[in-house]
């Protein structure tokens, strides 16, 4: 391996840089497995010529946006993995997006941070275009991170109303056993959504926000003749979606809006499988440019850390099955 150097003249830049005790250096290196030694003023680079590379690149986009920050600004871990990481994966960089990435409910003071690049994308991307798809396992936050982004803004003025909505499809349970009307049995489907809501503000915020309409929670049903301006609107449980619904759904679309669909595509109840919406939009929209896909993996899973190894075992097992019924 070869080495690289990088020199800093700004002594107080270059230990904003290293991190506290070098604790930013550190997590470069578990990133790209190199070896920094940092000297003086100097940061030198033991890699193969790649990783030399992108680590270099790293410590410059360190540095350019460190000027552009107050000097009492240090970066904390999630910065740091986020550079790095989107550096490591080969991917344009803007450092600027950081910013955008920590969403603060100021009224409550919750803070949420993405826990990993797939996450970070996720938010990027709804911030960026008009139409965002989230596709992947259970507890990797689609639906928590769309519902905080949606709810910023609503509070920030940036939109009107936040819109939530899940098809009414049958998970194993009996819909029509269920008592009330179909706001009432469709509530439980519902709850992922206000729990997401109620962990953001007092449960009194979010009632008094859904009592004047600015938070709407309904069945996907009940979107069919409507035009949805200056909306976030979040459409959860997508798989389980039919293609005309899905259609209807995306064509709700208005002026200054924002959707959002999330859904995992392992988990579609639906009789046939291949007639999931949502398989079918991923097929047929993947071209149109204001249209972006983020797709999480067991990697991006944020429960209980056996939820993880799961969703492996269920994937494995998948995978075995399909292998033993085509031979």
């Amino acid at each position: 391996m070869e080495e690289g150097t990088l020199e800093i003249d700004d002594i107080s830049l270059y230990k904003r840089i290293c991190g506290y005790r070098d604790k930013n250096l550190k997590t470069i290196e578990g990133i790209f497995d190199v070896h920094i030694i940092p000297r003086g003023n100097t940061f030198i680079v033991n890699a193969d010529e790649e990783r030399r590379t992108r680590v270099l690149r790293l410590l410059n986009v360190m540095g350019d946006y460190l000027h552009t920050r107050d000097a009492k600004f240090e970066f904390d871990d999630f910065d740091v993995k986020y550079l790095a990481r989107t550096i490591a994966s080969g991917q344009s960089i803007d450092p600027g997006e950081i910013d955008r990435l920590k969403i603060l409910i100021q009224e409550s003071g919750k803070s949420v941070v993405p826990r990993t690049l797939h996450q970070a994308q996720y938010i990027s991307s709804m911030h960026r275009y008009p139409v965002t798809f989230g596709v992947g396992p259970a507890g990797t936050g689609k639906t928590y991170l769309a519902v905080t982004v949606g709810l910023h803004y609503l509070l920030t003025g940036r939109v009107e109303r936040i819109i939530l909505t899940r098809p009414a499809v049958e998970a194993g349970e009996n819909l029509g056993f269920l008592p009330g009307d179909l706001i009432q049995k469709i509530n439980p489907y519902l709850r992922p959504l206000y729990d997401a809501l109620f962990d953001l503000l007092p449960f009194e915020r979010i009632t008094s926000l859904m009592e004047k309409g600015s938070i709407e929670i309904a069945p996907l049903a009940y979107m069919r003749g409507r035009t949805l301006n200056k909306a976030f609107v979040i459409l959860d449980e997508a798989q389980n979606t039919t293609r005309s619904q899905m259609k209807m759904f995306l064509t709700r679309l208005g002026n200054k809006s924002r959707i959002v669909i999330s859904g995992d595509v392992t988990q579609i109840d639906l009789e046939k499988a291949s007639n999931s919406g949502m398989l079918h939009a991923m097929k047929i929209l993947k071209d149109i440019e204001e249209i972006s896909f983020i797709r999480f993996d067991k990697d991006d899973i944020c429960r209980h850390p056996i939820v993880e190894k799961i969703v492996a075992a269920y994937d494995k097992h998948d995978t075995m099955d399909k292998s033993q019924k085509k031979s």
